[in-house]
């Protein structure tokens, strides 16, 4: 059972966690391009992904409850305190991108909407904080 939940957990950080990093980047591009629609579904699906990448979350603590890992272990603990600094940082990011999406659609021709910094930067450490988690996973310190 224990290779089983291993898979699950490393499949929901590979295929749910990749996206949940890397949507808010492609919505910089689509902000570039004044296409609000495209960074509203973009906002949508990383709101999607955010959320099932708690799945990755409850596979690894099914993982280190059969091992017999303690939620104390320096390791675990890093990894979920810089999953939940990422995960926030994330649903942060997704609040800009609807605000930023309403922007573009009032918006004149020619006019940025506020708020790119904002995405660019917490989407920024966000991935950077999800890569220590892996770092973390690997090494087990």
């Amino acid at each position: 059972m224990d290779t089983v939940l291993s898979i699950l957990h490393v499949a929901s950080a590979v295929f749910i966690v990749g996206p949940m990093a890397i949507l808010p980047m492609t919505g910089l591009r689509a902000l570039r391009s004044g296409s609000g629609a495209q960074v509203r579904t973009l906002a949508k699906s990383t709101t999607i992904f955010t959320w099932l990448s708690l799945l990755t979350v409850v596979f690894g603590f099914g993982i280190s409850g059969m091992w017999k890992i303690s939620f104390l272990t320096p390791w675990i603990l890093w990894s979920v305190i810089l999953y939940v600094v990422a995960f926030l940082l994330t649903l942060f990011v997704v609040g800009q991108m609807h605000k930023a999406a309403a922007e573009i659609d009032g918006a004149t021709a020619g006019t940025k909407p506020s708020g790119y910094g904002a995405i660019a930067a917490s989407s920024g450490i966000a991935a950077l904080l999800l890569v220590a988690v892996v770092v973390l996973m690997i090494w087990r310190p």
